[in-house]
């Protein structure tokens, strides 16, 4: 019972925030327009990976209610991927730990939510 309340709020926590990051990606705010140029990356990627972040949140925001029929292990699933290339990403860039460790964490919280929905 308690593991599947943790696994409620965490999934509920990490869909707002995908969803609020994924739209601002394809809205292409200046934070992640100057993010992506910093680290490397082209703008096309920004927003496939907006867009990627806005169906994953969804997923996992299904998975709150629809809880059964595998969607929140597909929705940590798609979160855990997301958060580990982007930790990678930092590390090539050289990174700050700092500026790593958000993606650290949110990876850690998808994979406590895909570990949970096994």
């Amino acid at each position: 019972m308690i593991v599947n309340v943790v696994s409620i709020i965490i999934s509920a926590l990490l869909g707002l925030m995908f969803l609020m990051a994924g739209i601002m990606k394809m809205s292409g705010v200046k934070m992640h327009v100057e993010n992506f140029r910093k680290l490397g990356l082209p703008q096309w990627f920004r927003v496939f990976t907006g867009f990627y972040q806005v169906v994953s949140a969804v997923v996992i925001i299904v998975g709150i209610w629809a809880d059964g029929n595998g969607w929140s292990l597909w929705g940590g699933l798609l979160l855990a991927l997301t958060m580990l290339v982007a930790a990678l990403v930092h590390v090539r860039a050289k990174d700050s730990a700092k500026e790593t460790m958000p993606a650290v964490v949110l990876f850690i919280l998808a994979a406590i939510v895909l570990l949970i929905n096994l």
